[in-house]
């Protein structure tokens, strides 16, 4: 089993470092100046990178590592990424070289066409698909794509704990609020995240017990997100039409 390392990066990413013995893994390396510190720190070898979507505040450190260790790189076949060497289109279980726990990996597209995500010993890495309180943006997915990656990951068990890729879970609950105000256990963690917050904790990971039970993107079906939804879309009538409209919304709020 692995330990999992938070490290903070740019104004709001968490890279995640997944370390077994004095070898590790480092999933979504945006910037790779704190992962070599932490490293170096901990005196870790890293031979395994796990990126999950193009972007470059995933994968724009992937060079630099590998200019200091000859690490073995996962990510998506589907986009352009450099440096990597075990391209995946979801459904693969894949065995790292730092760890001896199996990942399955996980076709999620919607953020991105060909955004993946890693699932294994109970640890959900999903990047920018599901987010604490909420989801990421279709930059290039429809939200039928983004809506059935959520249910896919919904679908795994409630103790799995979901390390997304960024401190969003403030905003993203005032949004959940706006569209369920009234979800009791939705009100008790917003409660919970002001407390963490102003700490300065950080609130991820979650889990998906908590996203289902809070997380508006996961509740299309529940009455009062539906009925939110309608109100902004008249003819929001299923549950994808339910999604795009709270989607929609989110990226105004």
């Amino acid at each position: 089993m692995f330990d999992v390392i938070r490290i903070p990066a740019f104004k709001d990413n968490y890279i995640w470092l997944l370390r077994q013995g004095a070898s590790a893994a480092v999933v979504d390396p945006g910037d790779a100046r704190p992962v070599l510190e932490v490293l170096d720190r901990e005196g870790l070898s890293l031979t395994t990178i796990l990126v999950t979507h193009h972007h470059a505040d995933h994968q724009g450190g992937v060079g630099s590592l590998l200019a200091r260790y000859p690490a073995e790189v996962f990510g998506p076949a589907a986009e352009l990424i450099a440096g990597v060497t075990r391209p995946l289109v979801g459904g693969e279980t894949i065995q790292c070289a730092f760890s001896d726990v199996r990942l399955q990996v996980i076709a999620v597209p919607g953020h991105t066409l060909g955004h993946i995500a890693y699932y294994g010993a109970g640890c959900l890495f999903c990047g920018d698909t599901l987010f604490a309180g909420g989801c990421g943006r279709l930059f290039e997915g429809s939200a039928a794509q983004m809506a059935d990656s959520l249910a896919r990951l919904a679908a795994l068990p409630n103790d799995t704990a979901v390390y997304c890729a960024h401190e969003y879970t403030e905003a993203n609950l005032r949004f959940a609020m706006a569209v369920e105000p009234g979800n009791r256990r939705l009100q008790s963690r917003v409660n919970e995240v002001a407390v963490a917050r102003a700490k300065g904790s950080a609130t991820v990971p979650s889990t998906i017990a908590i996203e289902k039970a809070s997380n508006p993107f996961l509740r299309c079906s529940e009455p009062e997100v539906a009925a939110s939804a309608r109100r902004r879309v008249v003819d929001a009538d299923d549950e994808v039409a339910v999604f795009a409209a709270l989607r929609d919304w989110k990226n105004g709020f």
